[in-house]
C-alpha cells in the first residue's frame, strides 16, 4: 500500500441534499475529530473534521450545509454553492467533493449532483442510505450510473458503524495529484435559466430510468402514515399530543437522575466544609461555586429530556410534515410552514433557532420569525420553571392520568406561542403588501431514529450546557457571591449582611421598578445576572438569600423558603415576566448577527421588555383580586 503520511492533507467537501444523511456520514467519518464553528461574516454554522485512512493519508472533511441546488436561495445554500464554485474568500476549493445522495430518493438528489457535474471538479457519488433502498425493493446498477454520470459511484451507510468504509478505500487510494491538476482548470458558474433546469431535470429521469428499479407502491407505508399525520383534524391532534408528552416527560422522566446529581453535589459540599474552617474561601466555594454552577447543573437532565424528544422528531422525517401541516395555520398570521422548524428549535435554545431561519427565502417573513423566536419557550427557562413550579404548585395527578406540574409547565409553553403568534399577527399589518410565500420541501421518508446519531447530538448538547455552567454561568455567580458579600455589615447592625452589601443596595435601588409587578429587592437583584443567562437566575437567588447550602440544596432548600416568604401572585407574576423577558444576550448577540443591524436587537429587547412588564403587571393584580397574596 501506497504510504501519503508525507502528502498534505486531502481536503474533501461533503455535498447533498437536506435529509439525505450527510451529517451522518460525517460523523461517522470523523467521530469526535470534528470542529462546530461559523463561516466568517455568517452564522450559517461549518462543520469540519478529521480522519486518517489505512494508507496513512491525512483527511479534512467539510461538511457543507445542505441545499437542493447550487442555483441559491437561501442563506446557507449560498455557502455551499460559493464554496464549490471557488468564490468563497479565504475558502480553498475541495480536492475532492463527495455527492452523498439518498438512494430511495434519488429522482430529487440526482439534480444538484448533476449541477456539480458541470463545474468540473473531482467526484464521487455515494449512495448513502443504501440499506434502506434494498429494503424497500430499490435496485440500483452502479456500474450504469457511473458511466452515465462519468464519476465512481460507491455504497454508504452512515448510520451503521462500517458503513464508510467503501468510502474510506475510496479515499486512500485516490489521485491527489491528479484532482489537483483538474481544479487548475478555469471554472465558471451561472444561474440556470428555466429551460436549462427543465434539461437537467428530463436527464435526471433519463438516469433513472437506465439505472434504477423501483417497486410498485414502494411508498404505501409513508402514504398510510402521512394520511393520518397529514390530515387537518388527526394530524393536530398527534402533533399536540406529541407536544404535550415531551413536556409531560420533562418532568416525569427527570426525577430520577435530578436526584442522583443532587446527591453528588452534597456530597462535594459536605466534604469541602469537612476540609476547611469558615471563612470566605470556604464561603466563596460552597454559597458561590457550589451553590451557583451546582444550582444549575441539576437542571440538566430535563434539559436534555427535551432536547431528546426534539432529535427523535427530526430523525424520524417527522419534523417537515409538521412544518407542512402547520404551514395553514402559520399563514394566519402571515408566515409559512418555514417558520415552524426554526421556532421549534427555539424551544431548545432560541440561538440556532434564529440561526435556522436562513432557510427561509423571503427577508420579512425570515425577519418576523427572528423577532418572535424569543418567545419559545426555551431549556434555559426551565431552571427557572422547575424551581417556581415545583415551589407553587403541589405535585399530584390530574384526572388520574396527567401530573399537574406538567400541565402547568406545558401552559407556559403554550402562552409563549400563542404570544408569539399574536407578535406575528401584528406584524402582517406592517407586511401587508407582501403576498404569502408558498412552502415547498421535500417530505423524507419515515425511518426509525438512529441511536448512535441521538446519542451523538445529546453529547454535543451536554457538552455544550457543562461548558456554559463552567463559563459564564460560574463566573456570573462568584461575580454575584462578592457583590453579595462586599462590603461586611457595619459594627453593630442587627439586620441581615446582604443589605448592606453592593448586591443589596442595587436590589433596594431597583425594588422601586419592580415592586408594581409583585417582585422583591432580591428578585431584582438575581434578574440582573440573568440578562446574561437565564439559568443563572436560581443560584443568584440562593446567593442572594444567603443559603449556606450546595447547589442542588439551593434547589432543595430555596423552594419552601420562596414558598414560606413569597406570595402566590408573585410566584405567577415572576412565571409570566420569564415567558417575554429578553434575558439572554447571546439571544440579542444572534439577532444582531443575523441581521446585521443594532436596529432589531434593540427593537426585540424594547417590545419584551415592554410585553414581560404588562404581562406581569396583570398577572400579579388578577392573582391578587382572586386572593393569591
Amino acid at each position: 500500500m501506497t504510504d501519503h503520511t508525507h502528502l498534505p492533507p486531502l481536503r474533501v467537501a461533503l455535498l447533498g441534499n437536506p435529509n439525505c444523511g450527510k451529517t451522518a456520514l460525517f460523523n461517522l467519518l470523523t467521530g469526535s475529530r470534528q470542529k462546530v464553528a461559523n463561516y466568517a461574516g455568517v452564522t450559517v454554522e461549518r462543520k469540519e473534521g478529521h480522519l486518517e485512512t489505512a494508507s496513512g493519508r491525512q483527511v479534512v472533511v467539510l461538511d457543507l450545509p445542505g441545499a437542493y441546488s447550487l442555483n441559491a436561495l437561501s442563506a446557507d445554500e449560498q455557502i455551499t454553492c460559493d464554496i464549490v464554485t471557488g468564490q468563497r474568500p479565504n475558502e480553498p476549493l475541495p480536492d475532492l467533493v463527495v455527492c452523498v445522495v439518498d438512494a430511495t430518493n434519488l429522482r430529487l438528489n440526482l439534480r444538484l449532483v448533476l449541477e456539480a457535474r458541470a463545474l468540473n471538479l473531482p467526484l464521487v457519488l455515494a449512495l448513502n442510505m443504501s440499506d434502506a433502498a434494498r429494503h424497500s425493493g430499490i435496485t440500483v446498477d452502479r456500474a450504469l450510473l457511473a458511466r452515465e454520470l462519468a464519476m465512481p459511484v460507491i455504497e454508504t451507510v452512515g448510520i451503521r458503524h462500517d458503513g464508510a468504509q467503501e468510502l474510506l478505500t475510496y479515499l486512500a487510494k485516490v489521485d491527489l495529484a491528479k484532482s489537483k491538476k483538474r481544479l487548475k482548470q478555469q471554472m465558471t458558474w451561472h444561474a440556470p435559466q428555466v429551460d436549462e433546469v427543465m434539461a437537467t431535470q428530463q436527464e435526471v429521469r433519463r438516469v433513472i430510468k437506465l439505472a434504477v428499479q423501483e417497486p410498485e407502491g414502494s411508498l404505501h407505508t409513508d402514504d398510510a402514515i402521512d394520511a393520518v399525520v397529514l390530515h387537518p383534524l388527526w394530524g393536530m391532534l398527534v402533533l399536540a399530543a406529541t407536544l404535550f408528552l415531551m413536556f409531560q416527560a420533562v418532568f416525569s422522566w427527570a426525577v430520577w437522575p435530578m436526584d442522583q446529581i443532587k446527591a453528588l453535589v452534597e456530597g462535594l459540599s459536605d466534604g469541602v466544609r469537612g476540609l476547611m474552617s469558615d471563612g470566605p474561601l470556604s464561603s466563596l466555594l460552597v454559597d458561590g461555586v457550589l451553590a451557583g454552577a451546582g444550582g444549575v447543573l441539576v437542571f440538566l437532565p430535563q434539559i436534555l429530556i427535551l432536547f431528546f424528544f426534539i432529535l427523535v422528531l427530526e430523525d424520524s422525517g417527522y419534523l417537515p410534515r409538521a412544518a407542512f401541516l402547520l404551514d395553514r395555520v402559520m399563514g394566519t398570521v402571515g408566515l409559512s410552514g418555514r417558520s415552524f422548524i426554526p421556532l421549534l428549535s427555539s424551544f431548545a435554545c432560541a440561538v440556532p433557532g434564529i440561526m435556522a431561519t436562513r432557510s427561509i427565502t423571503h427577508w420579512r417573513d425570515r425577519l418576523v420569525t427572528i423577532m418572535i423566536a424569543p418567545l419559545m419557550t426555551c431549556s434555559a427557562r426551565l431552571p427557572v420553571y422547575a424551581l417556581l413550579i415545583g415551589a407553587f404548585i403541589p405535585s399530584r395527578s390530574v384526572w388520574g392520568v396527567f401530573n399537574l406540574q406538567g400541565l402547568v409547565m406545558f401552559g407556559l409553553y403554550v402562552g409563549g406561542i400563542v404570544s408569539a403568534m399574536a407578535v406575528a399577527a401584528v406584524a402582517m399589518v406592517w407586511r401587508s403588501q407582501v403576498r404569502p410565500t408558498p412552502l415547498v420541501m421535500e417530505l423524507p421518508a419515515y425511518r426509525l431514529p438512529n441511536v448512535r446519531n441521538l446519542a451523538h447530538g445529546l453529547y454535543e448538547r451536554a457538552a455544550i450546557f457543562v461548558k456554559r455552567v463552567g463559563g459564564i454561568i460560574l463566573a456570573l455567580t462568584i461575580l454575584l457571591w462578592f457583590l453579595a458579600t462586599f462590603p461586611a455589615a457595619p459594627a453593630g447592625a442587627t439586620d441581615a449582611a446582604i443589605n448592606h452589601s453592593f448586591a443589596g443596595m442595587l436590589g433596594h435601588w431597583l425594588e422601586v421598578l419592580v415592586a408594581p409587578i409583585g417582585f422583591n429587592w432580591q428578585i431584582a437583584v438575581a434578574l440582573v445576572p440573568g440578562m446574561a443567562a437565564r439559568e443563572v437566575v436560581v443560584g443568584a437567588l440562593g446567593t442572594v438569600y444567603a443559603l449556606s447550602a450546595t447547589g442542588e440544596d439551593v434547589a432543595a432548600q430555596l423552594s419552601p423558603l420562596i414558598a414560606h416568604s413569597w406570595s402566590l401572585a408573585t410566584a405567577l407574576s415572576l412565571l409570566v415576566w420569564f415567558i417575554f423577558a429578553p434575558q439572554c444576550i447571546s439571544t440579542l448577540v444572534a439577532v444582531r448577527r443575523e441581521t446585521n443591524s443594532w436596529r432589531y436587537p434593540l427593537l426585540v429587547t424594547l417590545y419584551l421588555f415592554a410585553l414581560a412588564y404588562l404581562a406581569s403587571w396583570g398577572t400579579y393584580r388578577l392573582a391578587l383580586m382572586w386572593g393569591a397574596g
